[in-house]
């Protein structure tokens, strides 16, 4: 663990028994981040302890893969370029905890200190980071197994290996596969015996004991609270396939109109369970943006999900609040599309990482807006259930670095703490209106898809 400290710190703050000592600040902090961090984890980090500021593109790389050739007795080898992919990455997310502690309650021990304001700031970090890397799981909605709603307490290993069967196919690589759960999903597979049972499991019982799946089928499994987990939604309207049966991989389907409406395009269905993005429609067919995952079959049920409006605009590269005109239908970890990607001409996916519904109704994502927002644009929610994220830790990177430290002269106490990939920065200030010390915890992040075919989405 790496610390240093700035020389506001050095040149005006020599006592070693006060409480408010940057050094134990920052490495306490990472030290709570770490023990409290799932996702974050498991996903390829890029980390070098050098200074940047908010907006900076840092640029990471992709290894390119080999390929084995064959020579005769006589023949030179050929020899191949170790090259990699460039993958430029925006600093565009300032994660932060700010907090005041009062005069008064500085008399209080370290130890104390840590316990009331510091653990409950550093696990809201490892929250919202949680949450930004796992709001990566809507990109990969098209490697998919299971259904959303089909999960039962007897069918949990056809889901897993039919998510293992997907990577497979996808020449994923096969160590280092991780599938994190909802607590939903996770409560159907320990109520399976094949999950908990010693002779099954080989555990001596420790399954059982423990309430823990560990590793199955060729992932490590982990329970993330944070995992996408949709509750029941109001639909929009239900509409029934109308041409017969239709094949894998067929994007235009006709339906019954059972609204005297069209299904709006850019609305998400489900048909037997499993989620499309719908980018076109007329008074008779729908149009999905990828194709079928199953055949379906005549009358078959496409469930059509809301909607909601965004009352202001907002430029490229926004990451704070987002208003709406309604939250109330909104969950946090819910998949919403809005807005067109310039190059691909599809609507961008994003996720709900916080909402509030007090006073005006807001959104947060799990990442800036990639292009401009018009005022009244819709924003259209995705398909209730549970989203489980299987993934090779290749799939996405998560970028950290440190915010540089208050110069000389600024009053400010600081502190730099750095461990496996992830640092943190503490500012501690005198606000002499509030009668407190300011602490801050930040750093800068950004995130990044770097290879779909290397995970999938299991729905439950």
């Amino acid at each position: 663990m790496l610390f240093s400290k700035s020389p506001a710190f050095m040149a005006v703050y020599d006592n070693s028994i006060d409480p408010f000592i940057p050094e134990q600040w920052a490495n306490e902090s990472i030290a709570i981040l770490m023990e409290n961090m799932v996702a974050a984890n498991l996903v390829h980090r890029d980390f070098e302890m050098e200074f940047q500021k908010f907006g900076d593109v840092v640029n990471t790389r992709k290894p390119r893969e080999f390929s084995a050739k064959r020579k005769g007795v006589n023949d030179d080898v050929s020899i191949q370029a170790a090259e990699a992919d460039n993958v430029a990455v925006t600093l565009n997310q300032h994660v932060h905890v700010t907090f005041l502690i009062r005069d008064g309650e500085e008399t209080k021990s370290f130890k104390s200190l840590v316990n009331e304001y510091l653990r409950p700031a550093a696990i809201a970090m490892a929250r919202k980071v949680d949450q930004i890397v796992l709001g990566q799981v809507y990109q990969f909605l098209e490697n998919s197994a299971g259904s959303l709603g089909g999960l039962t307490t007897s069918n949990g290993p056809t889901h897993i290996t039919g998510t293992r069967k997907v990577m497979n196919n996808n020449k994923a690589p096969m160590d280092g596969r991780n599938l994190v759960l909802t607590s939903n999903t996770e409560s159907l597979l320990l109520q399976n015996a094949i999950f908990i049972q010693a002779n099954t499991v080989g555990d001596q019982g420790g399954a059982m004991a423990e309430a823990t799946l560990g590793r199955k089928f060729g992932f490590d499994m982990w329970l993330d609270q944070n995992m996408s987990s949709i509750s029941a939604q109001t639909l929009v309207s239900t509409e029934t396939i109308n041409n017969g049966n239709i094949s894998v991989g067929s994007t235009v389907l006709t339906v019954n109109d059972t609204t005297g409406t069209p299904v709006p395009a850019g609305s998400w269905v489900t048909i037997n369970g499993i989620p499309y993005h719908v980018i076109d429609s007329d008074a008779t067919t729908i149009t999905l943006e990828y194709g079928l995952r199953d055949a379906i079959t005549n009358a078959d049920e496409v469930l059509v999900y809301p909607s909601t409006t965004i009352t202001e605009p907002y430029s490229t590269g926004y990451s704070k609040e987002i208003d709406v005109a309604s939250a109330a239908g909104i969950e946090v970890g819910q998949l919403v599309t809005i807005g067109v990607n310039a190059t691909t001409g599809r609507d961008i996916r994003y996720t709900v990482i916080t909402r509030n519904t007090t006073g005006t109704d807001t959104i947060l994502l799990d990442r800036p807006l990639e292009q401009d927002i018009l005022d009244n644009a819709v924003l259209y929610l995705g398909p209730s259930g549970d989203y489980n994220w299987a993934f090779h830790r290749n799939c996405v990177s998560l970028v950290i670095r440190p915010l540089v430290l208050p110069r000389v002269g600024t009053g400010a106490l600081s502190g730099l703490a750095s461990f496996n990939g992830v640092s943190m920065r503490t500012v501690i200030t005198y606000d002499g209106t509030k009668q407190g010390h300011l602490v801050t915890l930040d750093f800068l992040a950004g995130i990044k898809v770097l290879d779909t075919p290397l995970a999938a989405v299991m729905f439950a």
